[in-house]
């Protein structure tokens, strides 16, 4: 396992962005060939994702062909509450991007069958063909953590 440990949130924040673009555009995603990442919610990764809107907007990266998976959601909780972890990434992340809807993945916490709703999303991720770099986050971290081929 490799450590980095880096002054403050900023400097992390900014080297988990750099390594997930450096990750993607080494990668080569097109048609038919996507960048699964797994993402998590929460304050850990605002500052790694705004600069990857950042690169976005520069032009340095794209996420055309990237499906994303997040990892948690709350319970009984309205996709469209601003606490909602749907609402949480769409507002902090995906509508400042090029990333399709449909490429979106975030568990539905209103589903009926929560253990069915968990079986479906394990099966959407085998069918991307697996995690390719998931980020961690952590309340007690400074800055993400990255995992690499799930």
């Amino acid at each position: 396992m490799k450590l980095i440990i880096l002054e403050n949130y900023s400097q992390a924040s900014e080297w988990a962005a750099k390594y997930i673009r450096n990750r993607i555009v080494q990668f080569g995603p097109g048609p038919g060939r996507f960048f699964t990442l797994g993402l998590p919610t929460g304050s850990t990764p605002l500052g790694c994702y705004s600069k990857l809107v950042e690169y976005y907007r520069n032009g340095d990266l794209s996420f055309k062909y990237v499906k994303t998976f997040n990892m948690d959601e709350y319970v009984g909780l309205p996709r469209d509450h601003p606490e909602s972890y749907h609402s949480f990434m769409w507002n902090n992340f995906f509508k400042h991007i090029d990333i399709s809807p449909e490429n979106v993945h975030i568990l539905d916490g209103n589903a009926p069958d929560l253990q069915a709703e968990c079986d479906a999303f394990e099966e959407k991720i085998k069918a991307a063909g697996g995690i390719e770099l998931f980020v961690g986050g952590y309340e007690n971290c400074v800055g993400p953590l990255l995992l690499e081929s799930i």
